[in-house]
């Protein structure tokens, strides 16, 4: 049976500051626990017989302590409205605390994402699991975007948030670093058609706030202004589209710009 300190313990961590005091967050699930055990240091599992049985030893040896709880247990633990066989804490990778000079070589190499005030756990956790399927590794966010550590986030990643590494920045300063040369894309209404662009195979892509868009400051240091357009021309369709959606459309057009 699981102690009421092991409760109390896991839960404190869906809030920000016990996750930074601890430099760990919880994922649950069997898709999120499986695949982030071979990506990241694991200090506490929590599973049902059922789960463990499915898993290699080799996964399970590095475990710092495994836990086999009843489904009861998991219920207790769960931050979830849905508990599903497996709990896990893991350790908060080092790449999270990385300085913005570091990072600034980045962009001039490969196509990276930025983050200006996303702010939906939702969005942000599909964005991540997005930028993991199109090969972008390295991720930019103003601190008022969503923790990427927050249970609801780390569900959506899928465990893709043990492979893009998500960086809390000054988004303007950290733009400001920047070779003159990187291109700098952001979405506007007011943008050039996303796909008569010459897009190049590196630099940021900035989204937006999902429902003020990009910011002032930030959207003076973008130097490739993107609009994705409604099909057919001038049919009246909705305002705009959600920020998540709007990744995919346009990251999927750089990778078919580069393949070409």
């Amino acid at each position: 049976m699981v102690t009421k300190n092991a409760i109390k313990y896991v839960r404190s961590l869906s809030v920000k500051k016990f996750r930074d005091a601890e430099q760990s967050f919880v994922a649950e699930g069997p898709k999120a626990v499986t695949d982030l055990l071979s990506l990241l240091p694991c200090r506490q599992l929590y599973a049902t017989p059922h789960f463990l049985q499915d898993l290699p030893a080799a996964v399970l040896q590095p475990v710092g302590q495994i836990h086999e709880v009843t489904p009861g247990d998991i219920e207790r633990l769960s931050l979830l409205r849905a508990p599903r066989e497996a709990v896990a804490v893991f350790e908060r990778p080092s790449w999270s605390n990385v300085p913005g000079e570091t990072l600034a070589h980045l962009p001039a190499a490969e196509l990276c994402l930025a983050l200006d005030g996303v702010q939906d756990p939702g969005n942000v956790g599909t964005i991540v699991r997005l930028a993991d399927w199109f090969g972008i590794t390295h991720l930019f966010a103003s601190p008022d975007t969503a923790d990427v550590f927050a249970p609801k986030v780390v569900q959506a990643t899928m465990g893709s948030v043990g492979r893009v590494q998500v960086h809390y920045l000054d988004l303007p300063g950290f733009l400001r670093r920047l070779p003159a040369d990187v291109p700098v894309y952001g979405t506007f209404l007011d943008g050039r058609n996303l796909y008569a662009q010459n897009l190049q195979p590196h630099g940021v892509l900035v989204m937006g706030n999902e429902g003020r868009g990009i910011s002032p400051s930030v959207a003076q240091l973008t130097n490739r202004r993107l609009y994705i357009p409604n099909y057919p021309p001038g049919r009246a369709t909705g305002e705009s589209l959600n920020v998540a959606v709007a990744t995919a459309i346009v990251c999927a057009a750089f990778r078919q710009e580069a393949i070409r």
